[in-house]
């Protein structure tokens, strides 16, 4: 509902500016593709854990907060901007409020879930037997339920913070989504949230990975990493499939670590255009407002949030196994979706496999008996040849 006494009524007589036509084509073409791939491999993290019982793992629990976080911002920020670059506002005053509050939400739990997961590395890595009790996927899920309680209250203040502005022109009305306070007064809000999710979480950030960095690429590996129970055995072939398994759990630790600190690479470098402009803009009068510059800057948060699927399917074998299982079921579903919408016609057959007991067998029961289920089962099943994302 449009609260019309909030807006503020500026009147101006030049013509109503509009957006170069090559600014609109090149935002909105951006703008699709990226949304398009994050939102598409963000909901595939999502499936691909919640269906597949090896993959609840406590780091891929704090992944789908991520991958949660990253949809909102992409649906919150990067749809609306492809309509607000050729009219201008068009959500109104609830659209407004709502849609900067899912916008900042979005990105604070992205924020709180890789600090949330560079921590849970280091517990699992530099203190591997209090991991066992700490990293679980009951207390993940208690930790991202808090990060999204706290980060929804939080970002309540947002609801009070911005309101819609119309200005009148010689040729029409132009209405804007804009903050109801003055700059003096937004500043110290927006380095609080500066400070508190990107300043911090970059500094826990690097101090841990560090520390992680001198466990596992260190030489010779500590002895909770490299023997782990396979030392004092009598038999040499258990003792060498054991120190197999231990190289094989070390390399799964460094390839997890490896990906995951990407992640917060990429987080690092793709906000810090934005972080960096809104900070100089607090202290030069008037603002930094080039429009290339503001269009690179949303872009890379855009990408910021779709970028990590494609990530886990490079750096994870175990996600990219899933990711191909994923569409191989989807798939498969259609085809058979195909196949029984065409008439099926039953007749009794011999089973070779039967013979003792004669028991006859269907056509129907021989296409869809024994492989009904062939796609659910696989989610279970965990391939020798990948390595626990847990580890």
């Amino acid at each position: 509902m449009e609260n019309n006494t909030t807006m503020s009524h500026l009147v101006n007589l030049t013509e109503m500016p509009l957006f170069p036509l090559e600014e609109q084509v090149i935002t909105i073409f951006l703008t699709m593709l990226i949304c398009g791939v994050g939102i598409a491999g963000n909901i595939m993290v999502v499936l691909v854990v919640l269906r597949t019982k090896h993959m609840v793992t406590p780091t891929n629990c704090y992944l789908v907060s991520l991958a949660v976080a990253d949809l909102i911002v992409l649906l919150a920020a990067g749809l609306p901007n492809i309509s607000d670059v050729v009219a201008f506002w068009i959500y109104g005053y609830t659209g407004c409020l709502c849609i900067t509050y899912l916008q900042y939400l979005g990105i604070n739990v992205s924020s709180c879930s890789i600090t949330a997961f560079t921590i849970e590395r280091y517990i699992a890595i530099c203190h591997s037997i209090k991991a066992q009790f700490i990293c679980t996927v009951s207390r993940a899920k208690r930790i991202i339920a808090g990060v999204w309680i706290f980060t929804s209250l939080y970002c309540i203040m947002w609801f009070f913070l911005v309101d819609t502005n119309e200005t009148v022109y010689a040729n029409g009305v132009v209405v804007t989504c804009g903050y109801r306070v003055s700059r003096s007064l937004y500043m110290p809000i927006y380095f609080l949230d500066f400070t508190l999710f990107y300043v911090i979480p970059l500094i826990i950030a690097t101090v841990l990975y560090g520390l992680i960095a001198r466990i596992l690429f260190m030489s010779p590996l500590p002895s909770h990493l490299n023997d782990q129970g396979g030392g004092g055995s009598i038999h040499q072939g258990h003792s060498n499939s054991t120190k197999q398994a231990n190289k094989s759990a070390v390399s799964a630790r460094k390839q997890i670590t490896k990906m995951l600190a990407v992640v917060v690479i990429l987080f690092a470098l793709l906000w810090m255009p934005y972080r960096t402009l809104v900070v100089v803009n607090s202290f030069i009068d008037p603002p930094y407002h080039n429009t290339w510059f503001l269009l690179f800057c949303r872009m890379c948060i855009y990408a910021n949030s779709a970028i990590n699927p494609i990530i886990y399917n490079l750096m994870s074998q175990k996600f990219r196994v899933a990711f191909k299982k994923l569409c191989k079921c989807k798939w498969r579903n259609e085809e058979k979706a195909a196949k029984y919408n065409v008439p099926v016609y039953y007749s009794v057959m011999k089973n070779s496999s039967h013979e003792s007991n004669n028991e006859p067998v269907t056509e129907q029961e021989e296409i869809s008996g024994p492989n009904t289920n062939r796609c659910n089962a696989t989610d279970d099943d965990d391939d020798a040849s990948t390595l626990s994302i847990s580890q």
